[in-house]
């Protein structure tokens, strides 16, 4: 299989589809903090660099970034194929990974870009409600996601509440940086060639099933 690159801006659903790629074909789904947590387990140097970065606070550099990607891509559950979902953030990272992957005689694969109109992703991020108990998200605007009783989560029964940054005035200065530092990439990855677009503003299944009809044009699943 190939691999994936999401790119998306916050609300699209690039989590809600990399984990049901994940279930159905076995790919491993890195995102980059997830990386970073998990390579600062490890009983070596950059390890010990890496959490001492976290637990203080510190911004992590490209390079560091690079190594626990690059020691992350090399693992055995990475051989049948990985999704990256947060990276590479910018054209910068962009061009380092593509060092990576030349070092270790690996393809890019495929590039996945997501989009959704900005009305629809308001409601999908300041209707968003979380549970403070099991995690469990909920929308407000979406009757297929919204709760049975306002306020209350249908699975455990515990409180639900907004992220404190779900608010338009966020959204929008978090969807102009976005687009700002995203429009590079795309247009590097449309250059060579591997960029696909896929609308999510469908229902779930109806995006997961394009995104299939995507792969399995492209042999990914074979």
């Amino acid at each position: 299989m190939k691999n994936i690159i999401f790119l998306a801006v916050q609300g699209a659903g690039k989590g809600t589809f990399a984990k049901m790629l994940q279930e159905k074909y076995g790919y491993a789904h890195i995102s980059t903090g997830d990386i970073l947590r998990e390579r600062s387990q490890v009983d070596d140097e950059l390890g010990h660099q890496i959490k001492n970065m976290i637990d203080n606070g510190i911004f992590v550099p490209n390079e560091t970034i690079y190594e626990a990607i690059e020691y992350k891509i090399s693992q055995p559950e990475c051989e049948k194929g990985y999704i990256l979902d947060g990276f590479p953030r910018n054209i910068e990272q962009a061009k380092g990974y593509d060092e990576i992957l030349n070092k270790l005689n690996k393809e890019l694969g495929i590039v996945i870009n997501l989009t959704i109109p900005t009305e629809m992703l308001k409601q999908r991020i300041i209707g968003r409600r979380i549970c403070k108990d099991c995690g469990a998200i909920y929308n407000i605007y979406n009757e297929a996601f919204k709760p049975k009783d306002e306020g209350i989560c249908d699975k455990c029964g515990g409180e639900l509440y907004q992220r404190a940054d779900d608010n338009e005035e966020s959204m929008n200065t978090r969807i102009k940086t976005y687009f700002e530092v995203t429009e590079p990439i795309i247009d590097y990855y449309k250059e060579k060639g591997v960029l696909k677009v896929v609308d999510s503003s469908k229902t779930t299944e109806e995006t997961f099933k394009e995104i299939e009809n995507i792969l399995e044009g492209e042999g990914v699943n074979n």
